[in-house]
C-alpha cells in the first residue's frame, strides 16, 4: 500500500513539475532511440510509463492534479493509437473517469468524458465497449441532474454518443441513449425541474419529506430548466449520430412521435447553430426513410395493423408537415443578413439550407471531400456526413491520425488511406530536419566520422596487398 502510495506522490510531482523540459527530454529521448536503437521498444516503454504515472495521478484528492493527468492522457491518446496501454489498464482507466465524473469539477468532468470517448473509439467494437456503455450509462445520466452548465452537459452529451455509437449492441441500447439524450433538453413535465421554495423552513420541510406533500401553508412554484442554444445543437448533434446506427423502422414509434414536430420548430429559433443541427437531423430523417415513424399523423390499430380508413388522412399529415419544413428550408436558404448577423455564420447556413433543399425536392445528397494527409475522405450520403462531422469535431487535432491508422473509423467512414513505406524521418518538423538532418547534426558528425574510419581501414588493407605484389615480383 506504501509503495503504492508513493507512485502515486511521484506521479503527481511529475504533473506539477516544468512541462516544457520533460517534453524537450521525451523528444530528444524518443528521436535518439529512434536513429541509434535497432527498435523503438524504449519508446513504447517510455510512454507507457508516463501514461501509467497519469493514471496513478488520478487517485489523487487534489482535483488540479487530477485535471492535469486527465489532459495528459487525452493528449497521448491523440497523438497516437494507445492499443498496448489500452489492453493492459482498460478497467482502471475507464473506473477512475467515472469517478471524476461523479466528484469532479466541471473542468474535470469534461476532461474525463472526453477521455473516455477516445478511450472508446480507441478499443473499437466488442466487449469492452460494451462493457463501457452499461458502466458509464448510469454515471452519465446521475451526472446530467445534478446540475445544468452547458459546458459539463455538452461533453457529456459527446460522451455518451460516442460510447454508444461503438458500444451499442442492439438498437434498444442506441435508443435508451438516444431518450435519455432527448430528456436533457426535452423534458417531460415531471422531470429535469426544479422547485423554487419560499423559505427556508418550507425547503427543509420538503428535504424530510421527498414526496412532497401540498399543504395550505406551504407555496413554491416549478420552474422548467431552459437549456442553451449550444446544449440544443449538441443534443441535436449527437442524437442525430447515433440515429445512423439505426434502422428508422426499428424504432418504438410512441417514442418519437413528436420528434419531427419538434425539430420543425427548432428551424424557428434565433441561433444558426440550432437551426443547422435541426435541418442536418431532419434531412436524415427524410434519407433513412421513417418520416412516418416520427410523426404524430402514424396511427395504428391494437393489434399493429394499419387501418385502411386512417392512410388517406395519414398521407395528408406526413406530406403537410413535408411541406412546411420544405417551405422552413427554403426560407433559410435565401435568409437576408441583419446588421448583428455574423457574415460567416450566414453563409454557413445559406449553403447548409440550399442543400438540405436540393435535397429534400430532388433528393441529391452533398458530395463532401475533405484531405486526410495526402488521401481524400469522401462522403456522398447525410449520414455518412453527419459521422464525419461528429467525429471531426469531437477528436479535434487528433482526428487526421485516428482517420490514417483506427481501423473502426476507417470502417465507419468507408475510408482507405494509401499505404506508404515512409520512416519517421520523413514526418519529421522543421526544426527537427535541421537537428537530425543537418551537416552539423550529431547524427551526421557521427555518420562522417565513421564513414572516414571505413575509408582508413579500406585503404590500410589495399596498400598491403599492394606492397604483398610488389614482394613478389622481386
Amino acid at each position: 500500500m506504501g509503495k503504492r502510495n508513493n507512485q502515486r506522490k511521484n506521479a503527481a510531482m511529475m504533473l506539477d513539475s516544468d512541462d516544457d523540459n520533460s517534453s524537450v527530454s521525451s523528444t530528444s529521448t524518443m528521436r535518439s532511440d529512434l536513429m541509434f536503437a535497432p527498435g523503438n521498444d524504449e519508446v513504447q516503454v517510455e510512454k507507457d510509463s508516463l501514461l501509467d504515472q497519469a493514471v496513478d495521478a488520478l487517485y489523487e484528492k487534489r482535483g488540479s492534479t487530477r485535471e492535469k493527468a486527465l489532459a495528459s492522457i487525452l493528449e497521448a491518446f491523440n497523438s497516437s493509437l494507445q492499443h498496448e496501454f489500452v489492453e493492459k489498464k482498460f478497467a482502471t482507466l475507464l473506473h477512475q473517469c467515472l469517478n471524476c465524473i461523479k466528484k469532479g469539477s466541471s473542468k474535470e468532468i469534461c476532461l474525463a468524458s472526453h477521455v473516455i470517448g477516445v478511450l472508446a473509439l480507441t478499443v473499437g467494437c466488442g466487449d469492452n465497449a460494451n462493457e463501457m456503455l452499461e458502466e458509464s450509462l448510469p454515471v452519465i445520466s446521475q451526472a446530467f441532474k445534478s446540475g445544468s452548465e452547458s459546458t459539463k452537459t455538452i461533453a457529456l452529451l459527446e460522451c455518451l454518443a460516442i460510447i454508444t455509437f461503438v458500444g451499442g449492441n442492439d438498437p434498444e441500447q442506441t435508443e435508451k441513449s438516444m431518450q435519455v439524450m432527448w430528456q436533457v433538453v426535452h423534458p417531460k413535465l415531471k422531470s429535469n425541474v426544479s422547485y423554487l421554495c419560499s423559505s427556508l423552513y418550507e425547503l427543509v420541510y420538503l428535504l424530510l419529506f421527498h414526496d412532497l406533500i401540498f399543504l395550505p401553508s406551504l407555496s413554491f412554484q416549478v420552474v422548467a430548466v431552459k437549456p442553451s442554444a449550444t446544449v440544443i445543437t449538441t443534443m441535436v448533434f449527437a442524437w442525430s449520430f447515433l440515429l445512423t446506427t439505426v434502422d428508422g423502422w426499428k424504432l418504438n414509434p410512441k417514442d418519437w412521435q413528436e420528434s419531427i414536430s419538434y425539430l420543425s420548430s427548432l428551424l424557428d429559433k434565433d441561433d444558426r447553430s440550432v437551426r443547422i443541427a435541426a435541418g442536418e437531423a431532419l434531412a436524415l430523417i427524410f434519407e433513412i426513410g421513417s418520416l412516418e415513424k416520427f410523426s404524430v399523423g402514424t396511427k395504428s390499430s391494437d393489434d399493429g395493423s394499419t387501418e385502411e380508413g386512417n392512410k388517406p388522412r395519414e398521407y395528408v399529415h406526413i406530406q403537410g408537415l413535408k411541406a412546411k419544413i420544405i417551405n422552413q428550408a427554403r426560407d433559410l436558404s435565401a435568409e437576408a443578413g441583419g446588421k448583428s448577423a455574423a457574415k460567416k455564420d450566414l453563409t454557413n447556413q445559406r449553403n447548409m439550407f440550399r442543400d438540405i433543399l436540393e435535397y429534400f425536392e430532388d433528393g441529391y445528397s452533398p458530395e463532401i471531400s475533405i484531405k486526410v494527409g495526402s488521401d481524400l475522405l469522401q462522403t456522398s450520403t447525410w449520414s455518412q456526413l453527419i459521422q464525419l462531422n461528429f467525429l471531426k469535431h469531437f477528436l479535434g487535432g487528433g482526428f487526421i491520425k485516428h482517420m490514417q491508422e483506427n481501423e473502426l473509423l476507417q470502417d465507419v467512414l468507408g475510408f482507405t488511406p494509401k499505404k506508404k513505406c515512409l520512416d519517421s524521418e520523413n514526418r519529421l518538423s522543421g526544426s527537427e530536419k535541421r537537428m537530425f538532418r543537418s551537416p552539423n547534426s550529431a547524427l551526421n558528425k557521427a555518420r562522417t566520422q565513421q564513414l572516414n574510419k571505413q575509408r582508413m581501414l579500406s585503404a590500410g588493407k589495399n596498400i598491403g596487398r599492394f606492397a604483398a605484389n610488389v614482394g613478389d615480383d622481386v
